[in-house]
């Protein structure tokens, strides 16, 4: 793999990790087993029959568990403690060919993506099983309609901030690993 590739698997190995772990494997898997990516020597291993299985029921797992409110809560906590180690060592297998500096940077970015992917996805799992359901949130918009413009402009505001410094981050992390 070249430079780019192992910095692209890194990064996207890690940010979905976060996501869900389970899915990730079994893609990297699948697409091996299928011939469609060549996966470094050391993860080619996602592809045996017996992780393929795992994964695909522990994705299974997850999708259910997902759907059940305060249950896909606890199920993000615990996964708070498994998605980033994960993510790391994904990242460290994918990068086998470096130095050992550049496999613990690896790990450690894949890590903290993974963190940061989980904790958003954590984070507003908790944030729509505290709030009201929608036939509340509908009517105090219809019953309170300036508190509810300033909560949302609020909301999205925010969200935009915080998507700024996230893109900027990223990109500053991209020119760097181009300057190595």
């Amino acid at each position: 793999m070249n430079p780019i590739e192992t910095i692209s698997l890194v990064l996207g190995t890690g940010f979905s990790s976060g996501l869900n772990l389970y899915a990730t494997v079994a893609t990297l898997g699948l697409l091996q087993r299928f011939g469609v990516i060549h996966l470094p020597e050391k993860l080619q291993v996602l592809s045996h029959p017996m992780v393929l299985g795992v994964a695909l029921g522990l994705y299974l797992v997850e999708f259910l568990a997902d759907k059940v409110p305060y249950v896909d809560s606890v199920w993000q906590a615990v996964h708070t403690f498994i998605r980033p180690p994960a993510a790391a060592l994904l990242a460290f297998s994918v990068t086998a060919a470096a130095t050992e500096p550049w496999r613990w940077v690896a790990a450690l970015l894949a890590g903290g993506i993974a963190l940061t992917s989980h904790g958003t996805k954590a984070s507003a799992r908790a944030a729509v099983n505290m709030s009201p359901e929608p036939l509340r949130v509908t009517w105090f918009a219809a019953a309170h309609p300036r508190i509810a413009v300033v909560v949302v402009v609020v909301l999205v505001a925010i969200s935009l901030y915080l998507l700024y410094h996230l893109f900027r981050f990223l990109r500053r992390t991209l020119q760097k690993f181009a300057e190595t």
